[in-house]
């Protein structure tokens, strides 16, 4: 059983999505991150980085527990606990090369233009601008990666296109105040369209929708979110 610590956040949605698409069975434990509760001691003992997604693998290797955290380990562990997803053996060197291009670029990137442009206190013209345009290259290298393709690694779905999908999701918010906000990247729109049109994208979408979510950003929330910018942390 897969104990699958979920906010309905990008980094947990791509988890969902794996889940859903290799049918394994888990149960979802919400954690509510503007309420501060990845600071508590019990998930600190899951992850002991705060941040969601995390899981619990009753059955590791050795048939015992095993914790997994960060979106890109979950997927590379649970493609390969499965043999599912991975692409062709010859393909390795390219899939954890675009897994951590996600891990470490796309997403660090779409993450920080989406603060500065919604969140930030202090709206810094530079910060905005640093984040968005950076935002905006990475789009343009998985386009120009994309293009005559129809997956990110391969000829097969795999872990890659997962990654990618969780962020990509969000680009409405990442481009802020473009109607149509993948409309300078056709390659990234029509893999996008591909991918979310998978009946197991629909279900992952599901996945928490009967827990109520705090949703107000007020100080309680700001000071769980972004705890580096206030003196003490929630609770």
């Amino acid at each position: 059983m897969i104990h699958f610590y979920f906010h309905p956040t990008p980094n947990p949605a791509k988890v969902a999505l794996f889940l859903e698409e290799a049918g394994l069975p888990y149960d979802v434990h919400p954690v509510d991150t503007s309420k501060g509760e990845q600071h508590s001691p019990d998930f600190r003992a899951i992850n002991p980085n705060g941040k969601v997604p995390a899981i619990i693998d009753t059955d590791g290797p050795g048939g015992g527990d095993a914790r997994v955290f960060d979106s890109t380990a979950i997927l590379l562990y649970l493609s390969e606990k499965t043999g599912r997803f991975q692409g062709a053996p010859a393909d390795r060197p390219e899939l954890l090369s675009w897994m951590l291009f996600l891990a470490s670029g796309l997403g660090p990137f779409s993450g920080q233009a989406v603060h500065f442009q919604f969140a930030a206190a202090d709206k810094s013209p530079y910060a905005t601008s640093r984040y968005r345009s950076e935002a905006e290259r990475h789009y343009r290298v998985l386009d120009t990666h994309l293009q005559g393709r129809d997956y990110l690694v391969g000829g097969d779905y795999t872990v890659a296109d997962m990654s990618a999908w969780g962020w990509i999701d969000r680009a409405s918010r990442v481009l802020k105040g473009l109607d149509e906000p993948l409309a300078d990247y056709p390659n990234i729109k029509r893999w996008f369209a591909a991918i979310d049109a998978r009946p197991a994208v629909a279900r992952a979408r599901l996945v928490g929708a009967d827990h109520v979510f705090k949703r107000e950003n007020d100080d309680e929330t700001k000071r769980a979110l972004f705890p580096s910018n206030y003196a003490a942390l929630i609770g």
